[in-house]
Parts: structure tokens; C-alpha cells; sequence
């Protein structure tokens, strides 16, 4: 009878004690969350975060990098016909958010900790999507010249004989 109040007690004991490890536990990672949404909230708010949801060119301009790229852009050929998005994003919905998804992760992270390369360079990735819009747009006229070949790199890539279009004159 003695062994089994003691075993009873024992038991209570080390569950009171589970539950308050639990318990710390759980408010640990309730603050850790809240330290760490609070942080993204107030970040996504002061880059104004939402803004990037637009297609309005000076939108890019918000990074002070782009700034050249802005005002070039201005002077370009396409500046009538063409927005940042259309040229570098994808068309259709899905593909366009997570290349804008994408976009923002790599540019807040590189000037954030200031590992961003000047001037500014397009991706591999970017790169391609600006090929595809630039034959989404131009594909009729160019067809034939465009050459076609069982590897990527045997394509023809626009930007690098026409660079000054989208964004004017070079310095």
C-alpha cells in the first residue's frame, strides 16, 4: 500500500514537471514566433511589401540600385510599349508570382547583408524569361532568324545584340 501512494505521487510529480517543461516549451516558440512575424510584418510594411503586388515601373525603383535602370528605361525604345513586368516576368499568373516570389527573396537577402553585385546583373533564370517575352512579342518578325538547335545556348538571345532597348543608351 505505501509503495503504491509513493509510486502515485512519483508519477504526479514527474507529469506536474512534464507539463511545465511543456509549457515553457510552447511560450518559447509562441514568443519566437511572434518576435519573428512581428519582424517580417514590420519589414514587409517599411519595403512596402504590397507594392510590388502592382505592375507600376517605379516600383523597381524603390531599390536604389535600379535607379539607372529606371531612368535608362525612360529613354528606351520600348518605354511606350513595354513596363519592367512585361519584359521581365513570365505572363501567365502562377509562373509570374513565383518569379516575383523569387525576385524578392534574392533582392531583400542581397540588400540586406549588402552581397549584391554593381552594377546589377540579370540572372540566368531572368535572363530567360526576358528572351521568352522578348519572343512572345517580336516572335513573328524574328522567327527565321532565331536559331533553333537541340541545346539552349545554340539560341539566338535578343538582349545581347539589342541591350540598349529596354533600357536606352549605355553610360
Amino acid at each position: 500500500m505505501r509503495f503504491g501512494s509513493h509510486f502515485g505521487a512519483a508519477c504526479t510529480h514527474v507529469l506536474d514537471q512534464l507539463n511545465r517543461v511543456r509549457l515553457r516549451a510552447w511560450i518559447a516558440a509562441t514568443v519566437f514566433v511572434g518576435v519573428l512575424a512581428g519582424v517580417g510584418i514590420f519589414t514587409f510594411v517599411y519595403a512596402e511589401g504590397l507594392s510590388y503586388f502592382s505592375s507600376d515601373p517605379r516600383v523597381c525603383v524603390h531599390c536604389h540600385i535600379m535607379r539607372d535602370q529606371y531612368d535608362s528605361w525612360q529613354k528606351a525604345s520600348h518605354h511606350a510599349y513595354a513596363a519592367c513586368v512585361d519584359c521581365h516576368l513570365p505572363q501567365a499568373l502562377i509562373p509570374k508570382l513565383l518569379a516575383k516570389a523569387d525576385n524578392g527573396w534574392r533582392h531583400s537577402k542581397a540588400f540586406t547583408l549588402q552581397n549584391f553585385h554593381e552594377p546589377i546583373r540579370i540572372t540566368w533564370r531572368n535572363s530567360k524569361i526576358l528572351q521568352d517575352n522578348c519572343e512572345r512579342c517580336h516572335g513573328a518578325l524574328v522567327e527565321n532568324i532565331l536559331q533553333r538547335g537541340p541545346h539552349e545556348s545554340d539560341r539566338a538571345n535578343c538582349v545581347k545584340c539589342h541591350e540598349s532597348v529596354g533600357h536606352g543608351p549605355r553610360k
